[in-house]
């Protein structure tokens, strides 16, 4: 009979302490932070010597001007105070850029109404990729120059700020499209100019998690 009485008091005890045990859970979850990475807060490895780099220091993107679909310069300064979705393809790409493509257009719809989001595609083929191709290309993925732009400026300085701002591979395949060599990456940069991800635009898990953490950058911890 006593053990029967334990057991209910211990019984009740659970019972008292569950409502508890919920309200420093969530608690604890209104508490928590999404742990959005900085990249190169210390500098940037250049093993190789090819870009110019301030030892030990936050990398920022640096500055460029490009000309956009609709012939007008876009470049460092637009990206102020704006979240932008950045990567490299070309026009006339054979492999993974219309897939890249069709994954932005997805970041696109995302962010459509969404002002502090941007995105810039950068060609690295601008000597076949005129406005007037970027132009077409942009009609076909339902992009405005409003929220996606689409970028050609001269070769060495693309090239340049792929390796050495973005931190991506990029070879010139001199007019052959199997030659080009570019990362599927999209690249998240705050609004200060800050590399915040890099995520495979070939993978749509991985630009699921894009979408979310530019969502963090909006909303949540910077």
């Amino acid at each position: 009979m006593r053990g029967l009485r334990i057991l209910q008091g211990l019984v009740l005890v659970c019972i008292l302490l569950i409502p508890v045990l919920i309200i420093m859970f969530l608690r604890g979850f209104g508490n928590n932070e999404y742990d959005l990475p900085i990249f190169y807060q210390n500098g940037v490895e250049n093993p190789f010597r090819e870009c110019t780099f301030e030892d030990s220091t936050q990398h920022y993107i640096p500055e460029f001007t490009f000309v956009n679909q609709d012939g007008e310069n876009v470049g460092r300064k637009d990206m102020e105070g704006k979240i932008t979705i950045v990567d490299f393809f070309f026009t006339s790409c054979p492999s993974i850029c219309p897939v890249m493509s069709k994954e932005m257009e997805r970041v696109n719809d995302m962010f459509r109404e969404e002002p502090r989001v941007q995105i810039m595609s950068i060609s690295i083929d601008p000597e076949y990729d005129t406005p007037e191709i970027l132009q077409e290309y942009a009609q076909k993925h339902n992009a405005t120059s409003d929220k996606w732009q689409f970028l050609s400026g001269p070769v060495d300085e693309t090239y340049q700020l792929a390796r050495c701002g973005f931190i991506l591979p990029a070879l010139d395949g001199m007019g052959v499209p199997d030659d080009f060599v570019h990362s599927d990456k999209f690249v998240l940069v705050d609004e200060l100019g800050r590399i915040r991800g890099y995520y495979s635009g070939t993978n749509r898990e991985d630009v699921d998690l894009l979408m979310l953490e530019t969502k963090v950058l909006l909303h949540g911890n910077k």
